[in-house]
């Protein structure tokens, strides 16, 4: 099975954070799902510096990246996806959207209400216990 191995912020804006929503896809497991955004870590690049230059290429936005919050190592059907997270903040919520189809900023307690990735869930989940 193909691994796959990316970076996603959790990008906070006071006490809200950025979900995206991603295009129809091929793939009906991940079409117009909502994800925390980010991609795959490029050869040579650190985390946090592959999860800078992919916020900037999908959002047009820079985040002071501040930690690690969690990996998910998830199965979908077509390949294994290792999914590292970073809390992010940013001091305006305007941005671009490049890649994605649809925004939203969210309170924790609302991140439930969305139609997400299943390698998401997750994180979503212990943010919410953490809220």
């Amino acid at each position: 099975m193909k691994k796959i191995e990316v970076v996603a912020g959790i990008i906070y804006c006071k006490n809200q954070i950025l979900c995206v929503q991603r295009p129809k896809n091929k793939l009906h497991y991940i079409s117009e799902k909502f994800e925390f955004p980010g991609g795959k870590i490029e050869e040579g690049e650190t985390k946090k510096e592959a999860l800078h230059r992919e916020l900037l290429e999908e959002l047009n936005i820079s985040t002071k990246i501040k930690s690690l919050f969690m990996t998910v190592v998830h199965e979908y059907p077509d390949f294994e996806l290792t999914m590292h997270t970073f809390i992010c903040e940013v001091e305006t919520k305007e941005l671009t959207l490049v890649e994605h189809i649809d925004q939203k900023w969210l309170t924790t307690e609302e991140l439930k209400t969305l139609d997400w990735a299943a390698a998401d869930i997750p994180i979503v989940n212990k943010l919410e216990s953490n809220g």
